[in-house]
């Protein structure tokens, strides 16, 4: 890759014939919080994207009594080539009763940060926007103080959909780009990237105070100049906080990981997008978009 870093390129072998290098390597925490709260949500019939997309960080954040909510189900209703999820038909509308099992889980939890995130409900016709507003208002109305994250899908451009979401105050609204425009086809079918721009500028107008976040995947086959472009045109939006993290393939059936990128070259991503001005850039092989969630908000408002 032509890398405009200035970074000595990885000549080690392709990542198909090879191991993870050092820097992907976690161990697995598993301690009395993380069985607690395995327990909660089993006994609240939640679902969380940590174990549905199979994330790396699960047990250092389980640990740490953090999680984040997936609602509307377990069945999305598009088949993206990175996501772990299972995708095909939902069974039956969704639950009227989920944000106030969610609501009960967050206060057992005793958290002060809550995410929340789902499936892609295109089925729906907001796409569920109602169980996100109602599940904001939940977490509210249950446990005072508690700020509460929303990492919404793009609801098909529906923008009453996104009005009703924003109309219930959540503390960060995210929305992730994923990739770069040129590769929306293959990773992340039933997405417009010019659409997921402008539900970002969409959500900074409708409440210029509420910190709006985004994040994108490396290592799909994007080069740094790509990266560097879809950054500029996500700031261009007023977009506070970005994530950007490598992408790990969860099975064989989804898309190869093409390149594994080094720490160094996360680091010059973050200096680059401070300097665009985002208010918080998190980069790193192990990032993911919900990953510290409640000190990228807190920087994003310093």
């Amino acid at each position: 890759m032509n890398s405009p870093f200035h970074i000595v390129p990885d000549t080690v072998p392709a990542p198909a014939e090879r191991k993870r290098p050092p820097w992907l390597k976690v161990r697995f925490q598993g301690g009395r919080n993380f069985h607690e709260l395995d327990r909660i949500l089993r006994t609240l019939n939640l679902h969380t994207v940590c174990e549905s997309a199979r994330c790396p960080n699960q047990g250092e954040c389980w640990e740490h009594r953090t999680a984040t909510f997936m609602i509307l189900g377990n069945i999305c209703t598009r088949s993206c080539g990175f996501c772990a999820v299972p995708s095909g038909k939902p069974f039956g509308p969704p639950e009227q009763d989920e944000p106030g099992r969610v609501a009960d889980a967050v206060e057992r939890m005793g958290l002060r940060y809550a995410v929340v995130t789902s499936v892609n409900r295109d089925d729906q016709p907001d796409g569920g926007a109602e169980i996100f507003a109602r599940t904001i208002e939940e977490i509210r109305r249950r446990v005072a103080g508690c700020k509460v994250e929303v990492l919404i899908p793009d609801f098909r451009g529906n923008w009453e959909a996104l009005s009703l979401v924003m109309r219930a105050r959540p503390d960060v609204l995210n929305h992730n780009m994923e990739t770069v425009p040129r590769l929306y086809r293959r990773v992340r079918k039933g997405a417009v990237y010019e659409r997921s721009l402008e539900l970002l500028s969409r959500a900074r107008r409708m409440s210029p105070a509420t910190p709006t976040k985004t994040g994108m995947m490396l290592g799909l086959g994007e080069t740094s100049e790509e990266v560097l472009q879809a950054m500029k045109e996500i700031a261009a939006q007023g977009t506070h906080i970005l994530t950007l993290g490598q992408y790990l393939q969860p099975t064989p059936q989804h898309l190869p990981i093409e390149r594994y990128v080094h720490p160094d070259e996360f680091a010059e991503f973050k200096r680059r997008g401070e300097q665009m001005g985002f208010k918080h850039v998190h980069a790193g092989p192990l990032v993911r978009s919900s990953y510290h969630a409640f000190e990228q908000e807190a920087a994003a408002r310093s």
